[in-house]
């Protein structure tokens, strides 16, 4: 199973903008999380078409299962 962890946030022009971490710790810290948002934000490290990171909107881990098909 494939675990992501996806950072959301709101640009200036409040328009959404994600990362996408692969294979996050298990037991996932929201504090850390919270705090490396703000790290990203205050860094203003990132370029986006919807303007500069200015807010947190959320984060998720996200699963996905794949299993392959096998054919003839």
């Amino acid at each position: 199973m494939a675990k992501t962890l996806e950072l959301q946030f709101n640009t200036a022009f409040n328009k959404p903008f994600s990362i996408t971490l692969s294979d996050p710790v298990e037991l996932v810290n929201p504090v850390a999380v919270s705090a490396a948002m703000d790290a990203v934000i205050a860094q203003n490290c990132f370029s986006t078409s919807g303007g500069n990171i200015v807010a947190k909107k959320g984060a998720r881990i996200i699963e996905r299962n794949e299993n392959d098909i096998v054919i003839g």
